[in-house]
């Protein structure tokens, strides 16, 4: 290839400011003296030109082949119904397609899910694929994709190329499918109150209304019948503290794409307004502060704390106007607001006639239908005022023997208490004995029913826990507690016995002795089975295919069982072991890449067109067979598509392997040229006056 270059002698600048100089000299030249001027403006022309340095250039070039791009969603949408194979099929086509141009070279780039909830980006894909191609090498793009794209550009600059782009669309246009979309969802909620879900059923070639399911935690709640395309709200009682999986599916389609899109799942973190406990303290005595501090120092406690000082049958004649004592409201705590409470403690409380038979029975009741009670024994439960001799007797876990043992021991964790999230891991529990102070007195009992977690002197039961139909009681048989917190003998953890035992007994979900929890990192789902069994079954992970698979646990700890998956697929995931149930998300509880499962030509329409390229089925509606339009190189025109074809646009590109550089203005053919041009000047002119 030959061309003329220049590389001036003098700034360009100067070489500008001189070609003007020339010019006025030569129109001058000619107005003063003739035609015979012309041949001084030609040797200042040749001056100019010599110091403009002009050379041929020859290069030896090769020409190179055109880059094609052939970019193949591999996205989540894009393994639904028959596109895998169809997408297969289209790419080998492709490939024995532009296998057969001389002058060009395919790059097939893959496209996954982009990370996190990005969805389908096959221009980000490209744009990668392609960093290492000049732009101008590039000769077209053709996308293999279901038109599920969420990364397209606004317009054609954002493209960074101008060949053209063709997509050719996997899936058919009769497909069915029904999805949820939810439209307004609740992340944190009051515990005990209702919260709002506005949601709607999106379907194609649907019946126009569907059954919807809503569970909470696993449990079904309700089920109704929705129309379809039509917003609905539901009101869903917010049940204890944490994380409230609530999960609303809708019935199936026959022969629908997929039913990863029939559910969708709201995360809502319960959230207690106030835990509201009642301290019921049968006396003064050095333990009660204990309790007080540790539940006022709980800025979620709302705390209703009375000390019985003066029992009905102590009268010292004193006149009533003259007591400074608060009369124990007993009607409107046990009777009308008893329900208001999350936790009743009886501190040493013996039965002195306060409370009558009545109220002790709402007790019961309050337990049996959520309530929770914890009794903190002293002396008193082996004597004749015992709770145990009231009607309080059938939910209390242990009937007292009558003996008292006043002895030092240190509290042992029974191999029950070892398994239990209550006691397993106290501070002090890994050495034997434990590291902790002594106590000195226990009240001898027969456990009837329940857990015994922790035992003291003469292996007697310590602290024993009980579910009483829906609610909850906690039995522990010494007063002692108050020893640790006051460091004797470098005391003990008090503070996450009684705190774990309150919250057991509020039913916080960390503390369940019979629970399922599943977790995320990164790809992998971590599983955790808490049992007081001595074995735990596999469990069964249900992925949002469908896919069921079987998981052995591991004891990582008594009563804690552990196992470690990776995961194929993002969504979220059913983990499920006997009559317990969660679920954990890998990824988005709800894809992107799962919420609009069509597959269309609408999206890519647009930005195609305008670089002159297409968007095309590969499938029709009730046919089987896929067609590929034929690939052609278009070397002008601004449309590169036809009924049956795609055009690709072919370049320049070539690599230079030298060049030879031929100067013209130096050297002794342009000194000749110089001298005869001023010889010939100064001749004629001479002539010219002779």
């Amino acid at each position: 290839m030959l061309s003329i270059s220049f590389s001036p002698l003098i700034p360009a600048y100067g070489l500008w400011a001189l070609g003007a100089v020339v010019a006025l000299l030569a129109v001058l030249a000619l107005v003063s003296r003739g035609p015979v001027a012309i041949l001084r403006a030609v040797a200042l022309g040749l001056v100019l030109l010599a110091l403009a340095n002009p050379a041929l250039v020859q290069e030896d070039r090769e020409k190179v082949k055109d880059i094609v791009a052939v970019v193949v969603d591999r996205s989540t949408s894009q393994t639904l119904g028959d596109r895998p194979a169809m997408t297969d099929q289209v790419r080998a086509e492709l490939e024995r397609r532009f296998g057969s141009l001389a002058d060009v070279d395919p790059r097939f780039i893959e496209a996954d899910d982009g990370s996190g909830d990005d969805g389908t980006r096959l221009f980000a894909a490209l744009s990668n694929g392609l960093a290492d191609v000049p732009p101008d090498r590039l000769a077209g793009v053709v996308f293999v994709t279901d038109g599920v794209v969420h990364d397209i550009p606004s317009s054609v600059e954002g493209l960074g190329f101008r060949a053209p782009l063709h997509a050719l669309i996997t899936g058919r246009p009769d497909e069915r499918d029904r999805q949820i979309k939810l439209l307004e969802a609740p992340r944190f909620g009051i515990v005990g109150k209702d919260q709002t879900i506005r949601a709607q059923i999106m379907e194609r070639g649907g019946t126009g209304s569907a059954l919807v399911t809503v569970r909470r935690d696993g449990q079904v709640l309700t089920r109704q019948q929705v129309r379809a395309d039509t917003p609905f709200s539901l009101d869903v009682r917010i049940e204890h503290g944490g994380t409230n999986v609530v999960e609303l599916e809708v019935e199936g389609l026959p022969n629908e794409l997929t039913q990863a899109n029939n559910r969708a799942v709201i995360p809502i973190e319960g959230i207690r307004e106030k835990l509201r406990v009642l301290l019921v303290s049968g006396e003064p005595h050095a333990g009660e502060r204990t309790w007080r501090n540790l539940l006022k120092s709980d800025a979620n406690v709302d705390l209703v704390h009375f000390t019985i000082l003066r029992p009905p049958e102590k009268q010292d004649g004193t006149p009533i106007n003259e007591l400074s004592l608060i009369a124990f409201p007993t009607r409107e705590l046990f009777q009308q607001k008893i329900k208001e409470f999350d936790l009743i403690i009886f501190d040493r409380y013996a039965n002195q006639s306060i409370l009558p038979s009545s109220y002790f029975e709402n007790i019961v009741r309050y337990v049996r239908e959520g309530g929770a009670i914890l009794v903190a024994a002293g002396p008193e439960f082996a004597s004749y005022g015992s709770l145990a001799q009231t009607r309080l007797a059938p939910i209390i876990p242990g009937q007292p023997n009558g003996s008292i043992v006043e002895q030092p021991y240190k509290a042992q964790i029974t191999d029950t208490g070892d398994r239990h999230p209550v006691t397993r891991d106290l501070p002090g529990s890994e050495q034997s004995p434990p590291a902790w102070g002594e106590w000195l007195r226990i009240i001898g009992s027969q456990v009837q029913s329940g857990d015994t977690l922790m035992s003291g002197a003469n292996d007697l039961p310590l602290l024993v826990l009980r579910r009483e139909d829906k609610g909850r009681v906690a039995l522990l048989l010494s007063d002692h507690a108050w020893l640790w917190a006051r460091g004797y003998q470098d005391g003990g953890p008090h503070l996450d016995l009684l705190r774990r035992l309150a919250h057991w007994l509020m039913k916080e979900p960390a503390l369940e002795e019979e629970a399922l929890r599943a977790s995320a990192q990164g790809r992998d789902i971590r599983v955790e089975r808490q049992t007081m069994a001595e074995t735990a079954d596999p469990v069964t992970i249900v992925a949002p295919s469908g896919q069921e698979s079987s998981v052995p646990l591991t004891e990582s700890r008594p009563g804690l069982f552990t196992a470690q998956v990776a995961s194929r697929e993002l969504g979220l995931h059913t983990v499920r072991s006997g009559d317990l149930i969660t679920f954990v998300s890998i990824g988005p509880a709800n894809p992107r890449e799962l919420m609009d499962v069509f597959s269309n030509t609408e999206a890519l329409s647009a930005i195609a067109e305008a670089t002159g390229g297409s968007v095309r089925r590969v499938a029709v509606a009730g046919d089987q067979s896929i067609t590929v339009p034929r690939v052609l190189a278009v070397h002008s025109g601004t449309r590169f598509s036809g009924g049956d074809w795609i055009g690709i646009k072919p370049s320049d590109s070539a690599i230079v392997r030298g060049v030879s550089v031929f100067p013209m203005a130096l050297g002794f053919v342009g000194l000749v040229l110089l001298i005869g041009s001023t010889l010939a000047a100064w001749l004629i002119e001479g002539r010219r006056r002779a």
